[in-house]
């Protein structure tokens, strides 16, 4: 499996569902339509999102590249 970052390229706001679909194998289409989804049950589906971003370093200065 790949480590956890956010690619450069295929991210639209911060690249955290991007990153999550690359991870785990699924589209990064896939991903943001689950995340939309959830958001319609209550949670801290913006919080988790909020903290992704924050720890989820970029792609570039990991030296990672998506595949």
């Amino acid at each position: 499996m790949n480590a956890l970052y956010r690619p450069r390229d295929g991210r639209w706001i911060a690249g955290v569902c991007a990153g999550l679909g690359l991870r785990f194998g699924l589209s990064a289409n896939v991903v943001r339509l689950l995340f939309v989804l959830s958001c319609l049950l209550p949670g801290p589906q913006f919080v988790v999102y909020l903290v992704l971003w924050a720890m989820m370093p970029n792609g570039d200065r990991t030296g990672a590249r998506s595949y």
